[in-house]
């Protein structure tokens, strides 16, 4: 006992134990009050991207001017893996994925430089924004809407919004669906020849009227003054008022004699509608450390405070409430979680002595609440993956505790007192303990260092788990001892009462069970299965191939990452670009009707009475798309082809049936086609791993491109359950290209006159832009909108020149009509085209098809995913096919699992060869890995389930597991053959000794995971696989550890013998026999 002083004295030192605990207890609810919830881990994306307005500008112009400028200039930079970019009208924005490890600040201010550096870029583009990509969720969104206008509406909004910016833990807030504020000037042509004046002149006097400008100090003896000029204009009449020039005869034309000054929005398209009526949006999002639940409370007492100073007809609905999903999903893990530990418990109680087995459950919490006091330091939050890691731990957490427990049960049966029992049983199982544990620990090492996007997402169970898993060695090894020792058996409250005695009784016939069949029962099986060992190993490797099987066969499907639904649906339409808005809006009341049609079908089927419906709220948007989780949107005024309505549904619960992807599917039957839709996309998921389908084409040669992607389409399309399939590739809006006639130049006019006199007559002249409150207004001088409505008025134009005169535009404009895009994607400075689609996973898998139609699509040795012979099609020589979307991430984390598995396993052998000291007994004892693996597929086929890459985890997290129980019991063997017991002897022997915590390890860790497995509550669905792979896995290799580990130990014996290598010599313990040795000679 002398070699486990630390452990000795925490025994006799209970306090210390106690103190310990605790602290543990105590760090724990501290930090649990300090912590934010959240429903899933922030993701850092790991890109920069760089936003280049360059306002007015089609597609082309976009990507010439500036994207491939900033393309050119980042090039090379150090810690990028690759940048793609998109030229839209009148913006161009640049992505840059860097490296898994590169420094994302370090890289942001390389590339802010290089751009900064471009001196090439139009003068009217604008200063570029470099920043780090950030996806920030959505805590809660408000509905103001009502029987009122936009003005109304945003002003009102805009109140909210600071109203709740200065709320407490409430930082970010933004108004969406209002077009932006802008002051338009507008001079009509006319007007300009009336007065002999041109844009330039009204924007030049704008500007120098319109002002505020210091003006230095004076410094006088009474002190020192400022000096500053005051004029700047900030609303419409305040601009009318400016002076546009003065006559020869002393009077002044004013602004507002010429123009028509409107302080309103920008032109564009976009409104929204809730449930009907104009509405703007109040969205609350969540950044850095605030907490969902608590800011979404605040918003909404304010919300009740707010509701009584509306003014009449105007109503504040909270629209989108995310604290509402974290709470219930939240609630459901901890509900199984709560279940999961009271069945542990339960467990523990019948097979154990009452006391010994509370101490032993109380290792559960104390490792948990140890390990939640570290959570802080280690920057995780209580979220619904740390929830679900704590399920899984349950039963791992409290497997050494019961090993430890049950070895100073039996001891104190042999020893003189329970201080001794408690130190000799411990010292018997730290070895094994320690390395066990440390044997799951390195188990979790591959999902601690999953690559790509799903890493960050998957990492945080690993790491809960490894930080509970060295708490529950501190508990079992330092706590456990102390409390089991200063226990009391006698003389403790109600002692000898009917209740305790009956329990007693009662307990005693589930121990005495469990032993009399270990000795009765498995000991003779065991002995008949060592004689017949080969035989054993024999039937072991047919299960093995038989399970292998079943995956080949189809019975059990593998899929990545099914997207998880929530309880609203995206009705995303595109138009083409530059339709008339009343098409879309025409079309967006056909997606509405088709809803409400689908409510009626499905509120019949489930008898809700009139005043109910399974639809909440509508909400339709016009001109953009409706945000989601990742942060505010960009202010845009919006465009005629885009339009989406979004339902909100009650929760799942309350539509028993009717899931949200079949209310999706009714939606999707029932509306039908729609007239010139370019794109109708059905979106149900919260979070997904990407597109279910996604291909990448990329090239030079865009007609080459597009023909590749229409044979793409094509191909995806003849596959069952394919649907909303769809392709980057938007034809634009029409186009006039303008260039200068050779009888312009002698007029002294040049191309820049021309292009920048029809900018600034049909886009605008910008003469100021002023910050009024928090918003950004421009000030726009224009032709007036009826002067900007057909071509006829582009050729009624006047062109003038340096000397001011006028010139028709038709004699000196030369005019190509023609298409231009919609937007340019390009990837590493070539074009590219992405191929996207869903499926329906209840008939066929994303797997299932991409595999298929790589074989359709690739020549012979190529394939979608492999780098080094990426897919080639001889009919499309010029496009590289390339993998993308879900089945990208897919083989990151499969790819960088599969890279680090060999790295754990590796690090489980030489933990095991460390205390057994051999290197042929740990490949024994991981033989039961690949019998977990069954187990978990064996599990998936019996539940119904297919395997998907949480299923992965929970076999990964399997082989520290189940290596465990064999060590115990190889541990055990080893100990009693160097007390000189017989081999067969003492295998039998150990198999029994071994026998109640080994299963007792393996049932804990199964009933911990049945509430989570058998639970029906959609909140749960995507972690049930995980749960399944983790209880089958060691339910089935508890059975190999009781008979084939045993078996392939008297096997490893057989070849030791047949090789003549059993008895053989240790090197250094071989004696020095002195006499035969020669005398030694004397250095000189």
């Amino acid at each position: 006992m002398g070699n486990h002083k630390f452990l000795t004295w925490f025994t006799d030192n209970p306090v210390a134990a106690n103190l310990m605990m605790a602290i543990f207890v105590a760090g724990g609810f501290i930090s649990l009050a300090s912590m934010h919830k959240e429903e899933f881990p922030n993701i850092e994306p790991g890109i920069v991207q760089i936003q280049i307005p360059y306002l007015g500008a089609a597609p082309e112009e976009v990507e010439e001017a500036v994207c491939i400028r900033v393309e050119e200039a980042i090039e090379g930079v150090d810690g990028m893996d690759r940048f793609f970019s998109v030229s839209r009208e009148g913006m161009c924005s640049v992505m840059v994925e860097l490296l898994q490890n590169a420094d994302i600040t370090t890289v942001l201010n390389d590339i802010k430089g290089k751009v900064d550096a471009i001196s090439t870029f139009p003068a009217e583009t604008e200063k570029p924004i470099v920043s780090s990509m950030q996806f920030r969720g959505q805590t809660i969104s408000l509905a103001v809407h009502g029987n009122a206008d936009e003005a109304t509406l945003k002003l009102l909004a805009e109140e909210i919004r600071d109203d709740i910016s200065a709320l407490d833990g409430i930082s970010q807030v933004s108004v969406t669906y209002a077009r932006p504020w802008e002051i338009s000037i507008e001079v009509s042509e006319q007007t300009l020849r009336q007065y002999n004046l041109n844009m330039s002149q009204i924007a030049n006097a704008i500007r120098l009227a319109s002002m505020d400008l210091p003006g230095g100090s004076i410094k006088t003896q009474g002190g020192e003054i400022l000096l500053r000029s005051k004029g700047q204009a900030y609303r419409g009449p305040d601009f009318e008022e400016i002076v546009v020039m003065t006559r020869s005869d002393g009077t002044n034309i004013a602004l507002g004699d010429i123009a028509v000054v409107n302080d309103a929005f920008q032109e564009g398209f976009l409104r929204a509608k809730f449930d009907g009526e104009r509405s703007v949006a109040v969205t609350v999002y969540r950044v850095g450390k605030e907490d969902t639940i608590t800011s979404a409370n605040s918003v909404k007492q304010y919300i009740e405070k707010k509701r009584a100073q509306l003014p009449p007809g105007i109503n504040l609905t909270i629209w989108i409430d995310e604290s509402i999903a974290l709470n219930r999903r939240i609630s459901a893990l901890t509900k199984n979680a709560y279940a999961g530990l009271a069945l542990v418990f339960l467990i523990l109680t019948m097979f154990l002595r009452f006391k010994v087995a509370i101490w032993v459950a109380a290792g559960i919490p104390i490792a948990i609440l140890g390990a939640i006091w570290m959570f802080p330091f280690a920057g995780i939050n209580i979220s619904s993956l740390t929830v679900l890691a704590f399920i899984l731990v349950l039963g791992i957490v409290v497997d050494d505790a019961i090993v430890v427990g049950e070895r100073i049960y039996s001891h104190e049966s042999i020893q003189k007192n329970h201080r001794e029992a408690a130190i000799a049983g411990t010292a018997e199982v730290i070895t094994p303990v320690v390395f066990g544990v440390l044997t799951t620990i390195a188990a979790f090492l591959p999902i601690l260092l999953i690559a790509g996007r799903m890493g960050d997402f998957f990492s945080i169970i690993g790491w809960v788990v490894l930080v509970c898993l060295v708490f529950s060695i501190l508990e079992c090894m330092l706590i456990l001892p102390a409390h089991l020792a200063h226990r009391k058996t006698k003389g403790y409250f109600l002692e000898g009462t009917p209740l305790v005695e009956g329990w007693i009784k009662f307990q005693g016939k589930f121990s005495g069970a469990l032993e009399s069949f270990a000795k009765n029962t498995y000991k003779p099986s065991l002995e008949k299965t060592l004689e017949w060992r080969w035989v054993t190993w024999a039937v072991a490797t047919a299960v093995l191939v038989t399970s292998i099987a079943l995956i080949a066969s189809g019975r059990v499907i593998f899929q990545f990452f099914p997207a998880v639904e929530g309880d609203r649906i995206f009705a995303t339409l595109t138009m083409p670009e530059g339709i008339n808005v009343e098409y879309t809006e025409e079309a967006a009341r056909q997606l509405e009707l088709a809803a409400f049609e689908t409510a009626k079908e499905v509120n019949a089927d489930l008898r809700l009475d009139r005043d109910s419906s399974v639809i909440l709220h509508t909400f339709q948007s016009i001109g953009v798309k409706a945000a989601r989780s990742s942060g505010p949107p960009m202010m845009t005024a919006g465009g005629s082809h885009l339009a989406e309505v979004v339902l909100d549904l009650v929760p799942s619960k309350e539509r028993p049936g009717w899931n949200t992807n079949k209310i999706a599917d009714r939606w999707r039957e029932k509306t039908g086609s729609v007239t010139d839709a370019v794109e109708l996309q059905f979106t149900t998921t919260t979070f997904s791993g990407g597109d279910a389908l996604a291909l990448q084409l990329k090239g030079r040669d865009i007609e080459q491109l597009k023909r590749a992607a229409v044979y793409l389409r094509k191909e995806l399309g003849r596959y069952p359950g394919v649907r909303d399939l769809t392709d980057s590739f938007r034809a634009g809006k029409q186009e006039v290209k303008l260039d200068i006639l050779p009888e312009a130049k002698p007029l002294g006019l040049t191309l820049n006159d021309l292009a920048r006199q029809v900018r600034q007559a049909f886009y605008g002249e910008e003469a100021q832009r002023i910050q009024r409150g928090t918003d950004d207004v421009r000030v726009m001088v224009r032709y007036p909108e009826k002067e900007r409505q057909s071509l006829g008025n582009l050729e009624n134009m006047r062109i003038r020149t340096s000397e001011n005169a006028e010139v028709p535009f038709s004699t000196v404009a030369k005019v190509v009509y023609g298409d231009g895009f919609s937007a340019i994607n390009r990837e590493d400075q070539q074009r590219v085209i992405d191929v996207r689609g869903d499926v329906n996973r209840s008939i066929i898998t994303p797997e299932e098809i991409m595999a298929a139609v790589e074989k359709a699509v690739c020549a012979k040795g190529t394939s979608f995913s492999n780098r080094e012979s990426r897919c080639y099609n001889a009919d499309f020589p010029g496009v590289a096919f390339k993998i993308s979307g879900e089945q990208e991430e897919r083989n990151k984390a499969l790819g960088s699992m599969i890279a680090t598995i060999p790295l754990a396993l590796m690090i489980i052998f030489a933990l095991l060869a460390i205390p057994l000291k051999s290197y042929m007994q740990p490949l024994v004892i991981m033989s039961v890995i690949p019998f977990g693996a069954v187990g978990a597929i064996v599990g998936h086929y019996i539940m119904g389930w297919d395997l998907i890459f949480f299923s992965l985890l929970g076999i990964i997290a399997l082989s520290g597991v189940v290596v465990n129980a064999s060590l115990v019991l190889v541990d055990y063997i080893n100990r009693q053959r160097r007390e000189g017991v017989q081999l067969f002897d003492a295998v039998s022997n150990a198999g029994v000794v071994r026998f109640r915590p080994i299963i007792l390890t393996s049932v804990t860790t199964f009933v911990g995971l049945v509430p989570l497995m058998t639970d029906s509550d959609p909140e749960t669905f995507m972690f049930i696989p995980m749960a399944i792979s983790l209880a089958f896995g060691v339910l089935f290799a508890t059975a190999i550890t009781l008979f084939l580990v045993p078996s392939l130990y008297l096997m490893l014996d057989d070849w030791l013998k047949f090789w003549g290598l059993e008895n053989k010599a240790d090197p250094a313990l071989v004696e020095h026999n002195d006499s035969n040795q020669s005398t030694a000679i004397n250095p000189q």
